[in-house]
C-alpha cells in the first residue's frame, strides 16, 4: 500500500536546511528524442532526516521535494506568489511539446519584439520546433519563446491560455501566466511549490528532460546554413553529481531563480528557489544537504 499524505507529513523536515561537457549537433528534421532512462526508488521509500538542519538561504522562497514520495525536505515561504522570471519557459516548453511535432517548421514573425535574453533569431527565419526548444531551454531565448507562441493556431494569447489550462490541470493553484518568456508583468506569478510540481511533470517527459540536460549544442535554421551555438546557462549542469537540469531565471524584480532536478542512487529530488542572491551556490548546498542528511526508508 502507498503511504498516505498524512504519514508523509511526519517526515517533513523543519526549516534550517561532471558530467562530461557535451557538444551536440542538431539539424532540422532530426529524429525525435528518445526517452531518458533513470532508476527510481521502489514505491513506499520515504526520505527521513538523519543529519543536520538545512543551510539557510537568501532566497525569498525555496523548496526541496523528494519526487517519488512527494515528501518536502525543506521549505521556506513555499506558497508565496512571486515573479517566476524565465522559469516560465518550463511551461512554455510543455505547451509547445504538446502542440507541435518536433520536426514542424515555424517562422519567426516578430523576433525583434522579444526583449531580454535572445538566441538571435531574425524576422522571417524558419526553424524546427525541436531546435526552437533548444533555443528556449538551453539558451533561454525569449525570441524562441515568442516564435513558439505566435505560430499557435489561434495566436499568441491562445497559447498563453493553453499554458494556464495546463496549470489548472496540474493543480498549480497559485500560478498565472501573462506571457511566455517570464518578463515582469502584473499578475504573472507562481510559487516554489507549484514550480516543484511543474518540474516533476516536465521531467517525466523524455523530450523535455533530454533538452534541459544538454550542456551545449549547435542548432541551425531549416537551410542548415545559419548556425546557433548554444550553451546552457545553468552553471550546475555538469558540475553537481546527478543533476539533470532544469531551468534558470532572472529579472531585476524577480532576483535569481533556479529549478533543478537531481538523481542519485535512484532517489530523485527537485529544488526550487525564487528571489535568491546566489541561486547556484544555494541550490548546490541544498542538494548536497538533502542527500547527505537523509536516508530513504520503507515506513510500511
Amino acid at each position: 500500500t502507498k503511504i498516505g499524505f498524512g504519514l508523509i507529513a511526519i517526515v517533513l523536515v523543519s526549516l534550517p536546511g561532471q558530467n562530461p561537457y557535451q557538444i551536440l549537433q542538431a539539424r532540422p528534421q532530426a529524429p525525435r528524442v528518445r526517452g531518458v532512462e533513470s532508476a527510481l526508488p521502489e514505491p513506499g521509500l520515504v526520505p527521513v532526516r538523519v543529519g543536520v538542519k538545512a543551510p539557510s538561504v537568501s532566497a525569498r522562497s525555496a523548496i526541496v521535494i523528494d519526487v517519488n514520495s512527494a515528501a518536502v525536505l525543506y521549505q521556506k515561504n513555499p506558497d508565496s506568489p512571486l515573479l517566476p522570471a524565465s522559469t516560465t519557459k518550463i511551461m512554455t516548453a510543455m505547451a509547445a511539446i504538446d502542440s507541435y511535432a518536433l520536426d514542424q517548421v515555424l517562422t519567426a514573425k516578430q523576433a525583434e519584439a522579444a526583449i531580454g535574453q535572445s538566441m538571435g533569431l531574425e524576422v522571417g527565419e524558419k526553424m524546427t520546433v525541436e531546435n526552437l526548444l533548444y533555443g528556449l531551454l538551453v539558451k533561454s531565448g525569449n525570441d524562441a519563446a515568442l516564435a513558439l507562441a505566435e505560430n499557435y493556431p489561434d495566436g499568441y494569447q491562445a497559447f498563453i491560455a493553453e499554458m494556464n489550462q495546463k496549470a489548472r490541470q496540474w493543480h498549480l493553484d497559485q500560478t498565472n501566466y501573462k506571457n511566455v518568456s517570464g518578463v515582469e508583468q502584473y499578475e504573472h506569478v507562481t510559487t516554489v511549490r507549484d514550480l516543484s510540481t511543474l518540474a516533476r511533470e516536465a521531467m517525466s517527459n523524455p523530450v523535455f528532460a533530454k533538452i534541459v540536460g544538454t550542456k551545449a549544442i549547435i542548432v541551425t535554421d531549416v537551410t542548415g546554413e545559419k548556425e546557433y551555438a548554444l550553451t546552457n546557462v545553468n552553471q550546475l549542469l555538469g558540475k553537481v553529481e546527478g543533476l539533470r537540469g532544469i531551468k534558470t531565471g532572472w529579472t531585476t524584480q524577480a532576483g535569481e531563480c533556479l529549478v533543478t532536478d537531481t538523481v542519485r542512487d535512484g532517489h530523485e529530488i527537485i529544488t526550487v528557489m525564487l528571489g535568491s542572491e546566489d541561486r547556484f551556490g544555494e541550490s548546490q548546498a541544498l542538494i548536497e544537504w538533502a542527500y547527505d542528511n537523509h536516508e530513504w526508508k520503507d515506513l510500511e
